[in-house]
């Protein structure tokens, strides 16, 4: 079994290459006599608490990429940052297309069922966004992307407990605007993007974007012939902007995604149970019979407001509605047959409304709001098993309203000093419905009407009308001290607060104590952070260091495998528990910089370090915590990057050259470690079968951006994991310690391989 340890020879190299880099860059600048010419780090702007900084004033973790830097390494989707992101992972879930998984030092969420709140919050211009499908966004259109890590609640609308991704698009400018980029690549890549603004008069402006992204597929489906890992998505966003007057501005906006890729059902590890179906050679391909139509639509509005009552007060209204609907075929065994199939949807909306003070004075500025949510998930799904002639039907509805005051201000108790101090009270109240049955023969008529040839055979849940509240007071309280200009020192302590639920999975009636129809409770994070953000050497370097410590109280961990319901030796259902972990600790250290070498190249590298460990779960009074692991956790993880920039003058303009590496430490997938079994440990497959969770990997990525003397032409190669590493992101495992179905599942995702992307891009 593999343990959580601090990995000396790796963060000893890292460190060595970041403290040599520094080295290098004094006897750089000593031996330059054209110093004043030298070119130098620009002020980084971002809005992580709700107000313009140079990001070196920010007293909290905060990694900023503007839309240059997205384009200049050929980013797709906000996936693509957690190379450059430490102690992050963002990933797309199993099974899915669009799903986003998100972790951020330890804490997220790994099931996307309806009812089950995400860790990390995502953020479309200051809209949050409640579910995780369709949550994969590409990037178009865009200004910046900002990931905040450790609890967010004295500044955002949605109390997040492990961080929050903004995702701010780009606004409109005073002039009329159009832009269009092609990409065409490997396995047959086609994306189309277009997007433009145009004033109408002086005080209205309209604009907007498509974009359409088409693959063929990493692999196929070896039984059906359609595209396996392959993308079919449109996308678009219209606006509209008026200001009146110089101290009023209104914004409408409206976005819809729909993505029609094929579903994607996963490489299995094993063959097939009597030895027909050996694995198959490509870790791309499937054997799936589940099916491959696949439907995820989302859209959204949103209505933003904002008055300058003076030159101190800024009122601010955010008033936005969601919705999202996904139909998909889940093949967990990954194999022809109907056993362990799963025909699923989802449905979800949320309305929400925000209202926001902020204050702007000599010393003293900050935020403060009124928050209110009304959003409802919905689904159900068949768990069919054709080898017992048995289906299992599970669906539910939770619906979650949320009502919250915040509030953070600094006061600047001196040039150097100034101290924050935030609060936040959330109240939660989740309603739901959970029902599932028992039927015999394929397929439920509870799913599909017009199914009528299975038998209902029992109600094993039937819950409706659950209800329970959670409330909560979590506060903030940062001291920053600048040193110079140019150097912040902070110390940070934050409060982070996740409500309770209830598993939509629940088995009443192997729950003779009604224990489920409680739910599961709140989750809660004791966040220290203390960190130093600088520009040294003439804002030739730029540094920022944090190191945090965290107590995770009441982990929410969610554990499901097969069971034997009738006592017969041979699983013929599921079962699925939700409880809280009494403890864990997580502590770690990151570090981001970015160093002018010289006018040409410029070194970019980050660092994160966590020590990730679940110290308590009671059970009968036995702490049984070794049991458990973290998940989607990597002990190290980093980045280093080369950037080389050369203008040949007003008749050839310039290219930037960008290479990088980024490295991540093996991780576990599940609370579970899954180091594979050996031979003769299970009798369905004697061979016994191969570790499920990742290995340790390096990516090397290569971008070359030519940029034409006038700006407006641009034209750029981009080759992604060079080296065509296979690298896992996602599992499934119903083989051990206990199997399901005739083949059971043991299936594991990949994340793309070896591709080059050329694109050309004109501002018209």
């Amino acid at each position: 079994m593999r343990h959580h340890r601090f990995n000396t020879l790796k963060l000893g190299l890292v460190s060595a290459i970041a403290l040599t880099t520094g080295q290098y860059m004094a006897h750089a600048q000593d031996d330059s006599g054209e110093q004043e010419e030298a070119r130098t780090l620009g002020r980084v702007t971002v809005t992580a608490q709700r107000r313009e900084e140079d990001l070196i004033d920010v007293p909290l973790s905060v990694s900023a990429f503007d839309a240059a830097q997205l384009e200049a390494t050929g980013a797709v989707d906000i996936t693509s940052i957690q190379r450059s992101t430490p102690n992050a992972t963002i990933e797309v879930a199993r099974g899915s297309n669009s799903t986003l998984i998100a972790f951020i030092r330890g804490v997220g969420q790994q099931d996307p069922l309806w009812g089950f709140e995400p860790g990390v919050g995502l953020y479309v211009d200051d809209v949050y966004i409640a579910r995780p499908q369709g949550a994969i966004l590409d990037i178009f259109d865009i200004d910046r992307i900002e990931v905040l890590r450790g609890p967010q609640g004295t500044l955002y609308g949605r109390n997040t407990i492990g961080g929050a991704i903004k995702y701010v698009t780009k606004k409109m400018s005073d002039e009329p605007e159009l832009k269009a980029k092609v990409n065409f690549g490997s396995y047959s890549q086609l994306d189309t993007i277009v997007s433009g603004s145009t004033p109408i008069g002086d005080q209205f402006a309209i604009g907007g974007a498509i974009a359409s992204y088409q693959r063929d597929g990493y692999g196929k489906n070896l039984f059906t012939g359609a595209e396996h890992y392959d993308k079919d998505v449109l996308a678009y966003r219209v606006s509209a902007e008026w200001q009146p007057t110089s101290d009023f501005f209104v914004r409408f906006a409206y976005d819809k995604s729909q993505d029609d890729s094929n579903a994607k059902h996963g490489h299995r590890l094993l063959p097939s149970a009597d030895g027909t179906l050996p694995v198959t050679d490509n870790v791309y391909d499937t054997r799936g019979g589940a099916g491959d139509d696949n439907s995820v639509e989302t859209e959204g509005y949103s209505l933003t407001a904002e008055w300058d009552v003076n030159p101190a007060v800024t009122l601010k209204s955010i008033t936005a509605y969601r919705e999202g609907h996904t139909v998909t075929p889940i093949d967990f065994d990954a194999l022809p047959q109907p056993d362990f199939d799963v025909p699923a949807y989802y449905n979800d909306d949320q309305f929400s409304q925000e209202f926001q003070m902020l204050y702007t004075g000599d010393r003293l500025s900050g935020v403060a709001g009124i928050y209110y949510l009304d959003g409802s998930a919905d689904g159900a799904f068949d768990l069919l098993l054709s080898s017992l002639g048995v289906t299992v039907f599970q669906g539910g509805k939770q619906d979650k309203e949320n009502f919250s005051l915040y509030g953070d201000f600094t006061y600047d108790l001196t040039d150097r000093w100034s101290v924050s101090l935030g609060g936040r009270y959330t109240k939660d109240e989740t309603t739901a419905d959970v029902t599932r049955e028992l039927w015999l023969g394929l397929g439920s008529g509870s799913f599909d009407a017009d199914n009528q040839t299975s038998l209902f055979l029992a109600t094993q849940t039937g819950y409706t009308g659950l209800n329970r509240e959670d409330e909560e007071f979590t506060p903030r309280i940062s001291v920053s001290y600048k040193a110079t200009d140019d150097i912040n020192l902070y110390a940070t302590y934050a409060q982070g607060f996740k409500a309770g639920g209830f598993d939509p999975r629940a088995r009443a009636d192997l729950d003779p104590l009604g224990l489920s129809q409680e739910g599961f409770g709140p989750e809660k994070v004791d966040s220290y952070e203390i960190g130093l953000k600088g520009n040294f050497f003439d804002n030739r370097l730029q540094l920022n260091t944090a190191a945090f410590y965290a107590e995770y109280t009441d982990q929410q961990i969610t554990v499901q495998s097969g069971a034997d319901s009738d006592n017969d030796g041979v699983n013929d259902t599921f079962v699925s528990s939700v409880f809280n972990a009494g403890s864990s600790e997580y502590k770690g250290l990151e570090i981001e910089g970015s160093w002018f070498i010289s006018d040409e190249f410029t070194l970019m590298g980050n660092l994160g370090y966590i020590d990730a460990e679940i110290k308590e779960i009671l059970s009968a009074g036995v702490n049984i915590a070794d049991q458990f692991v973290t998940q989607n956790t990597p002990e190290l993880q980093g980045q280093l990057s080369l950037n080389y920039m050369k203008d040949f003058g007003p008749d050839f303009g310039a290219i930037s050259i960008t290479g990088s590496a980024s490295y991540r430490d093996e991780y576990y997938l599940f609370n579970v470690p899954n180091e594979g079994f050996d031979p003769g440990t299970n009798v369905v497959f004697p061979q016994g079968g191969p570790a499920l969770d990742p290995d340790s990997y390096t990516l090397l990525d290569l971008s070359l951006v030519w940029t034409s003397p006038s700006e407006k032409l641009k034209f750029g190669i981009h080759g992604r994991n060079l080296t065509d590493e296979e690298y896992r992101v996602a599992a499934y495992n119903f083989v051990t310690p206990s199997q399901l179905g005739a083949d059971s599942a043991y299936s594991a995702f990949y994340g793309p391989p070896r591709t080059v992307t050329a694109s050309i891009s004109y501002e018209f």
